[in-house]
């Protein structure tokens, strides 16, 4: 997820844990219901995060946000930020645990409010206070917002009974009726510096202002396990909508917590073949020359009836932050890589930040479903 190892060894980690994932639903909405409101989120080159804080304290803790997970929790860093109960916090007495392909932690539930941005307070969330972390060394836990069954069976003793399952935050602030509708909106956008507050998160709304073309919506796919995570269909062709493909028809999720744009190995290796990248090994990245960049053309997704063009800029990492890949200052990266599969294991893509830098992505869990759009970056050429 974040740390000094490779970041393409801790995607594919990620990919795997995804893909083996095993496993409910949302209380209604009885209140009357708010507006939506937004927290800034903050692009810190391999991931984005956002600022909280919890309960009566006003220590703030900055949470990696992620949609490929759904669990809510702090303390990774005990040293640096430890994180201590409030006087309005309640232990449940119950054990959270949690896996993520390349990290993990283990902590007592605790109930408490935690509060986004400078208006967005929920009551009594469920959250995990670590005791035992690994693989966040620069955030201070995670704020999960993917679908709520991906937190069933994160209780290891189940004190409450019933499903086992836990509310996310976007699920309590719609049930609290503090926001309107059951979804949330974002907002990433490239950046060529580090700590760059470039994004935002739009909770129980969208905001119009972040993206140009039409909101284009996707049902969930059907599809195991992708269907579990925020997983859509897509298809990837290469210089054209009608090019030599790339990916075909296939299964997927998009997620915020994995940073490169990952694919089966046999449409990468159709990739590789089509760019004339070479493996660099320093940064486990593919590496192109400058003269195969000038020529190299846009890819094509298919998600749904609609296409969505990712130029060459959008395929590269941003040049000026290769230090933070481990790769040379005067190299060409690409983002896309391999997933560690072939195709057909149901979840054969990953659309991680680097992709979602370039469009407005909205996760609605009340319809189940996955709207894109374009927005001023997606032809951008900041990289």
């Amino acid at each position: 997820m974040t740390g000094t190892a490779k970041v393409v060894d801790l995607d594919r980690a990620r990919a795997k844990a995804l893909q083996t994932h095993s496993t409910r639903n949302v209380a209604p909405n009885i209140f009357q219901q708010g507006a939506a409101a937004s927290a800034p989120a903050t692009n810190q080159a391999v991931d984005y995060v956002t600022t909280v804080k919890i309960g009566s304290s006003s220590k703030e803790f900055t949470l990696l946000i992620d949609t490929g997970s759904s669990n809510t929790w702090v303390g990774s860093r005990p040293l640096q930020n430890p994180f201590l109960p409030s006087g309005t916090t309640r232990l449940t007495g119950d054990i959270v645990s949690v896996q993520y392909g390349s990290g993990f932690v283990t902590g007592l539930e605790m109930a408490d409010s935690i509060t986004l941005g400078s208006g967005l307070t929920i009551n009594d969330q469920s959250m995990g206070a670590a005791l035992l972390s690994g693989g966040f060394s620069t955030v201070d836990g995670i704020l999960g917002i993917g679908p709520t069954d991906l937190t069933c069976g994160t209780l290891l003793l189940n004190l409450g009974g019933g499903s086992g399952c836990i509310p996310t935050v976007t699920d309590n602030a719609f049930s609290q009726g503090i926001i309107p509708e059951h979804l949330v909106g974002i907002s990433f956008e490239p950046t060529t510096t580090l700590e760059n507050t470039n994004g935002e998160l739009t909770f129980g709304g969208i905001d119009s202002s972040k993206f140009t073309g039409p909101l284009n919506f996707v049902p969930i796919t059907s599809t195991a396990p992708a269907s579990q995570f925020v997983g859509v269909d897509q298809s990837i062709t290469f210089g054209s909508p009608t090019g030599p493909t790339i990916l075909p028809m296939t299964a997927g999720v998009t997620d915020t917590g994995t940073t490169l744009l990952l694919i089966a190995s046999d449409a990468f290796a159709t990739y590789q073949n089509l760019t004339g990248a070479v493996l660099d090994a320093d940064s486990g990245l593919l590496r192109i020359t400058p003269e195969q960049f000038a020529n190299l053309p846009s890819l094509f997704f298919h998600i749904g009836p609609n296409t969505f063009e990712f130029t060459a800029n959008a395929q590269i990492w941003p040049r000026a932050l290769n230090s933070a890949i481990g790769g040379a200052d005067d190299g060409i990266f690409l983002v896309i890589n391999d997933i560690g599969s072939a195709t057909g294991e149901g979840l054969d893509f990953i659309d991680g930040m680097t992709f979602l830098e370039r469009f407005y992505y909205v996760f609605d869990a009340g319809n189940s479903r996955v709207g894109l759009a374009t927005t001023a970056f997606t032809h951008a050429t900041t990289n």
